[in-house]
């Protein structure tokens, strides 16, 4: 637990992204179940390991874009996390939210401004 579980790298043109990525590390793109390859695409190292995504810029929940990778860390209880978020300075911008087929997740800023999440993960949420 506690540990970097997936990262999403924001973009304008997913479908473009995810060729530029494919072509740079030789990562795999696949579409997540239910949600459409221009919003969302999973990345897959060559050994089929899944590290992350690209994803739309429109499901940024920061006041400003952001340019760089999100990392999310896998903890147990996202909404623990998010009390101890607000206990310790930092802006809860997105609670508990159901990723379809991956689990739960919260965004939030922390006491310097960097954009980070919190992912429990949890298949029943298909």
């Amino acid at each position: 637990m506690y540990e970097l579980s997936h990262f999403a790298i924001q973009c304008d043109d997913v479908e473009r992204a995810g060729r530029f990525y494919e072509t740079v590390f030789g990562w795999k793109m696949s579409a997540y179940h239910g949600v459409g390859s221009d919003e969302f695409q999973r990345i897959a190292t060559a050994d089929g390991k899944h590290v992350g995504a690209v994803q739309s810029r429109k499901f940024n929940p920061a006041p400003q874009r952001i340019l760089g990778f999100e990392c999310s860390i896998s903890v147990p209880d996202v909404e623990a996390v998010t009390r101890n978020v607000e206990l310790a300075g930092g802006t809860v911008l997105m609670r508990k939210t159901a990723i379809p087929g991956v689990g739960w997740i919260v965004k939030f800023l922390d006491s310097e401004g960097n954009l980070c999440c919190a992912v429990a993960h949890d298949r029943a949420t298909q």
